[in-house]
């Protein structure tokens, strides 16, 4: 037997026809969807420490499961001591079954770790569909030993989905169990 993902249950069961009856689609597939997650974390010293962006590719993968690729700058900036193709940040990418497990871990683990925490902001949706949200410290994950944790980060999670609408896709996000702001 395969496993199938707690939360992928959920949206087959549960999500698909709570949104087919409050937006009235006619068939399932037109039910807006969760394309993928990505994940990016930018690291500001890196510049002076070529350390860092290991620790930190080495600490996302750890998180998500999925190999961590570092970022490379586009362009040269003297002022920040920065040179074209230097390594500035790391970034993941999940689709399929391990997005719908870092989106349950993230849900029900991470975001109640989160120093006074009430829920993440309902406006950060981009007009098209896609929802962002910035955390502040990677040590939210129970994965994360904060005692070998060299510098506090945050990073970038996009939620990318089929929706047409902002609407569409924050009905979406709180039938997954996104805690948005009452």
């Amino acid at each position: 037997m395969k496993y199938v993902p707690r939360l992928k249950t959920k949206y087959l069961q549960e999500v698909v026809p709570a949104l087919q009856a409050q937006f009235n689609y006619k068939t399932p597939m037109q039910v807006p969807r969760l394309l993928k997650i990505s994940i990016n974390q930018g690291i500001g010293d890196a510049t002076g420490d070529k350390k860092l962006v290991d620790n930190a590719a080495q600490e996302l993968s750890i998180i998500t499961g999925q190999k961590a690729v570092p970022t490379r700058a586009r362009t040269s900036v003297s002022n920040f001591k920065l040179r074209e193709g230097m390594p500035i940040g790391v970034r993941v990418t999940l689709r399929g079954e391990r997005m719908y497990e870092f989106l349950d871990r993230f849900i029900t683990v991470a975001l109640p770790r989160v120093r006074d925490f009430r829920g993440i902001n309902d406006k950060s949706f981009d007009g098209r569909g896609n929802y962002t949200l910035g955390i502040t410290e990677q040590i939210i994950y129970p994965e994360i030993d904060i005692d070998k944790v060299s510098k506090i980060m945050g990073m970038d999670i996009s939620f990318v989905t089929s929706a047409e609408t902002d609407a569409e896709a924050f009905a979406l996000l709180k039938e997954l169990g996104m805690p948005f702001k009452k």
